[in-house]
């Protein structure tokens, strides 16, 4: 499979689940009826990052380090933009060792 659509699905599915948990954050905080309707919508986000992730032929196993470095950068773009939480010093020097991860499964092939 091609890396660059494999990286897209990834970053879809990062997006999904990253949105999905703001949403239902967002509902635990709303009062009255609309809160049932804000859970809906978070459980069919997450519905869809669920399918968006395990729908293609993949192992999943060996893309999970990419996944998760995709996943803490856009979470961390959603904390920002819909609850306008920056990022400290510690989430800082965390992500750096995330994406370095991440980097390190990418590209290192062993022998």
């Amino acid at each position: 499979m091609n890396p660059v659509f494999v990286y897209l699905i990834l970053t879809i599915a990062a997006a999904l689940e990253a949105g999905g948990d703001a949403i239902v954050r967002k509902g635990l905080h709303t009062p009255g009826p609309a809160r049932v309707g804000i859970f809906a919508i978070g459980a069919a986000v997450l519905f869809a990052y669920g399918l968006t992730v395990n729908s293609p032929p993949w192992d999943f196993g060996k893309l999970l380090g990419v996944y998760v470095t995709l996943f803490f950068v856009i979470a961390q773009l959603v904390n920002l933009i819909f609850f306008g939480a920056r990022p400290d010093l510690p989430i800082y020097l965390g992500g750096v060792l995330i994406v370095a991860g991440g980097l390190v499964i990418t590209f290192w092939r062993p022998s």
